[in-house]
């Protein structure tokens, strides 16, 4: 670590967002060029600055800067300097002058204590002095925060985010309860707050600390996919966490209950879980309107239903597996419906005899899936228009509140006869019951997927749960179609979640392995798959046809390096492309990128307008969406990402943490999206992420060809792993309660 001190002398890029300077800095026997986050300054400004010299590789030696202080200036001709950089209204070097004339040294007193002295100065009245002093304030006071944050050991980025959000009253807040400003700010997150706030001199008991140490528990459990946690384990993760004592995360317990931020649950085994209000509330809905709609009548059979599959049959010269037929038969049966099975077993098919049989009778319906990737695959190969579950319940964003909400609910449902939805081990309990509020009482819910697969990235497995409640009726394909035996995609995928070994590099087939004993050997490899050896092999393009998926985000093949390593391979630097250095990488024109948070205020136009059926603008980019960066605007401070082929994107410099490079994707972010060719590197790496389902999921996302790089050893072993990952949720149990004391308890129609 370096310090140094000196003044600001030009600014070469800000964004005002973020508060990212590059700028030249003159010290006393140097000049340095300064970057970092460096809110609140002004060219002119003196400053002291602790950080690290780096060197670029393009720009050159940097000071790259981790805390700061600013510095008023001390000589007379420092001080006119300052005020006269076009720092406050209407005040240039002239009127510097005259201020210092007028009050020498004092001036930055007299602003700041005595403004209305400033009308002394001739050309200052009793208009502009208040803009003078009110613009010195603002400058002062968030100058005045971010130094009062740096000594409680926090970053200016977070301070200055801070201050954008609550303004004067920020260090006030932070005074009385720093957590309560994680209501507003979520992605601060709690361990960053509590670094702030035991530094603001909070004790480790304090119930504002322990209940939002709790609370935030909770939150990290939803994101490993739990909707709810026992309390014991709850407890133990506090006091381990938390460093506190279990009695006083029982009054936090206690005290959270009470204001209705959690709910306690006890089972009938004595267990006692917990859930986050919104979990709670979302899976209680969802059970209760599955019941609902398990337990109430279907709409009016078509005559001659079997006589219309057989017709449909014989149009298409298609022949249909008695599971199929039934699933059409149980689509009319009930209005609710799950429809499950592996590749191959003919779901695609069987929705699309529904469809025609829906347009024969006149029925109206909607098409839809989780993501951007999945409704696509639907629309071509059911030929209809299919949308995502938020276009489908047409999400909106409030302005004025700040989140998102949907137009489609209990009071405004969507108006059609069935709604069909494909993916949906995808849908996570709050999707499902925002889905469920939309669909009225004559409408029918029919629900495709893959109960073998990944659950969803959010909180429940709402498929498995349902699959398995014996509430909800449920067709189970197993039948492999002759035309997907042809495949070792298909076969192997199911030859793997039965345990057993997949058939490997059989001469004109779709699914190899090249040995690879050691990582750093693999990346070659892959470089010469995706740049030459598939290319040739049968015209595959490295941009558009070829996705890496990894197990992990960690390590040689994991997606923070592989994706450094891709990047450098297929969209090298180049002059023709324009390029934006963000946190430790850098992205340019060309790139693959994935979203990876929902943004629901986001804009976005069609590259290319649609016509009829589609809007050809809207708001809403969503967590796995794969997008190409089009374009980087340096002047505007933007980038523009095309999404799907289909719809442009842009991004201020400021939110570009809501990107990462897509080179290679993690199997759980590859799922509801399928790519011609998946290529799938295995080695060694923590074994709660290499089981079977995660291997079978990755297999299963390659349309035309799967290639896996690696040890036979880690293949092998990955392939005994049939660890499930264990979910903690009550849906399932929910059901089952119901099914048991139903008159007449729904079975698996198949």
């Amino acid at each position: 670590m370096v310090q140094k001190e000196g003044r600001l002398v030009e600014t070469i890029f800000h964004n005002e967002e973020n508060g990212y300077r590059v700028c030249i800095m003159e010290c006393e026997d140097e000049v340095l060029t300064l970057v970092g986050t460096l809110p609140g300054l002004n060219t002119g400004d003196r400053i002291r600055v602790t950080g690290k010299m780096k060197v670029h590789k393009r720009y050159g030696e940097q000071l790259q800067a981790d805390t700061y202080e600013p510095l008023l200036p001390t000589s007379m001709d420092g001080i006119i300097e300052y005020l006269g950089s076009g720092l406050l209204p209407g005040v240039g070097e002239k009127m510097a002058r005259r201020l210092t004339d007028a009050f020498s040294t004092d001036v930055f007193e007299v602003l700041e204590h005595a403004p209305e002295r400033l009308q002394e100065v001739k050309g200052i009245g009793k208009r502009t002095w208040p803009k003078i002093a009110q613009a010195f304030k603002e400058q002062n006071a968030l100058r005045s925060f971010i130094v009062w944050m740096g000594q409680k050991g926090i970053d200016a980025r977070l301070s200055l985010k801070l201050y954008q959000a609550f303004g004067e009253t920020a260090k006030d807040l932070l005074l009385e309860n720093p957590y309560q400003l994680l209501e507003v700010l979520p992605e601060i997150g709690f361990h960053r707050m509590d670094t702030l706030a035991r530094n603001l001199g909070m004790k480790p008991e304090d119930p504002r600390r322990v209940e939002s140490g709790l609370m935030a528990l909770l939150q990290g459990s939803q994101q490993e996919g739990h909707t709810c946690l026992p309390q014991e384990d709850l407890l133990e993760k506090g006091c381990d966490t938390l460093q506190v004592g279990e009695s006083a995360l029982l009054e936090a317990f206690q005290s959270l209950a009470l204001d209705m931020q959690l709910q306690l649950t006890q089972l009938e085994d004595g267990t006692t879980m917990v859930y986050a209000m919104n979990a709670y509330n979302a899976e209680t809905q969802v059970a209760k309107t599955l019941t609902a709609m398990a337990c109430s009548e279907p709409l009016a059979q078509p005559q001659n239903l079997l006589q219309r599959l057989e017709a449909l049959q014989r149009e298409q010269n298609l022949t249909l597996a008695q599971a199929q037929v039934e699933g059409v038969q149980a689509a009319f049966a009930h209005r609710l419906l799950v429809i499950t099975g592996g590749p191959g077993t003919g779901k695609t098919t069987l929705i699309n005899t529904l469809i025609g049989v829906l347009e024969q009778e006149g029925l109206s319906y909607l098409l839809g899936a989780p993501t951007g990737r999945a409704a696509k695959r639907m629309t071509e190969t059911s030929r209809r228009e299919a949308k995502t579950l938020h276009r489908m319940l047409e999400v909106a964003y409030s302005e004025d509140e700040k989140k998102h909400f949907f137009n489609r609910d209990e009071d405004n449902p969507v108006e059609v006869d069935f709604v069909i939805v494909d993916e949906v081990s995808m849908v996570d309990i709050f999707m499902m019951h925002h889905l469920l509020q939309a669909i009225g009482p004559g409408t029918a819910l029919v629900m495709t997927g893959d109960a073998d697969q990944l659950p969803s990235v959010g909180p429940g497995s709402v498929l498995k749960d349902m699959a398995q409640s014996g509430l909800v009726p449920v067709i189970r394909l197993t039948e492999i179609f002759r035309q997907a035996q042809e495949s070792h995609i298909v076969v192997n995928a199911h030859r793997i979640n039965a345990g057993d070994e997949p058939l490997l590099n059989t001469k004109d087939k779709d699914f190899f392995f090249m040995a690879e004993q050691y990582p750093d050997n693999a990346l070659n490899t892959l470089k010469a798959l995706i740049l030459e050896r598939l290319p040739q092999f049968k015209g595959f393009d490295p941009h558009k046809d070829i996705q890496v998926l990894t197990p992990t985000k960690k390590g040689i093949t994991g997606t923070r390096q592989l994706n450094t390593y891709l990047q450098g391979v297929m969209n090298p630097s180049d002059d023709d492309k324009a390029e934006h250095p963000y946190g430790d990488q850098t992205i340019r024109e060309g790139d693959r990128v994935m979203q990876i948070r929902n943004n629901y205020s986001l804009e976005w136009r069609r590259a290319t307008p649609s016509g009829i059926g589609e809007e050809d603008q809207g708001r809403g980019v969503f967590n796995g969406d794969l997008g190409r960066v089009e374009a980087i605007s340096k002047q505007q401070e933007t980038l523009t990402v095309l999404f799907d082929d289909d719809r442009l994107v842009d991004y201020h410099f400021a939110i570009l943490d809501e990107l990462e490079p897509a080179y290679a994707i993690t199997v759980h972010k590859s799922q509801g999206s399928e790519f011609p060719v998946v290529i799938i590197p295995l080695f060694t790496a923590p074994w709660v992420l290499m089981t079977r389902n995660l291997l079978y999921t990755a297999i299963t996302r390659a349309r035309v060809l799967v290639v896996l790089i690696g040890n036979r050893a880690v293949l092998h072993k990955m392939i005994q792993n049939n660890r499930i990952q264990f979910r903690h949720s009550g849906l399932c149990r929910r059901l089952k309660q119901v099914a048991e004391f139903h008159a007449t308890p729904n079975e698996d129609t198949k």
